[in-house]
Parts: structure tokens; sequence; C-alpha cells
């Protein structure tokens, strides 16, 4: 991930992070020092832009993991690739999306 965030910021390219997600991860400890960093060169996506919408697709894909459902719709609106250590539920829930 590290060359990632490198060669987004080389090629000044955003990479987002979708607010749900870093919340479910954050617990603001000095051994998160390295996630600090990271994000330090990412975008956070607003959870209030989005949240009728996760709840929406959790509904129709008979979900409730509000998380999943942010990064998906974060990552089909604004993303080109996505960094999942579930593609099987992120192909579920970008699937149910309209126009994806």
């Amino acid at each position: 991930m590290w060359a990632v965030l490198k060669m987004a910021a080389l090629k000044g390219q955003d990479v987002i992070v979708p607010s749900a997600a870093l919340a479910q991860v954050w617990r603001g400890t000095a051994t998160q020092a390295q996630l600090a960093r990271a994000l330090h060169y990412s975008v956070v996506a607003s959870f209030d832009a989005v949240a009728r919408s996760m709840g929406e697709l959790c509904g129709k894909t008979k979900t409730r993991d509000i998380c999943d459902a942010q990064v998906a719709i974060v990552a089909a609106r604004m993303g080109e690739i996505l960094y999942t250590s579930d593609p099987t539920q992120m192909r579920r829930l970008t699937a149910a999306l309209p126009g994806k």
C-alpha cells in the first residue's frame, strides 16, 4: 500500500478513504503511527453525503455492514481502483449499484 500511496502522490491522484472504514480501524494509539502517516496522503470521504444510499444498498443486498456499503459507493462514484480484503463482498455490493 505504501507503493500505491507513493505512486498516487507522484501522479497527483487522490487516495480516497471512506470515513466509516477509517472509524472501523482507528483507535488513536501510538501503534497507529503508520496509519496516521498514510492518512496524511489521503482524502477522507464524508459519511453524511452517502448515508441514505448506504442504508438503501444494505437493504437491496440484504447485508448489514454499512462500512462495506460506504466503501462500495465511494469506490463506484469516485474511484478507479478499489483495494479491499473482501473482494467477494465488494463485487456483490458494487454490482447492485445503479449503472454498475
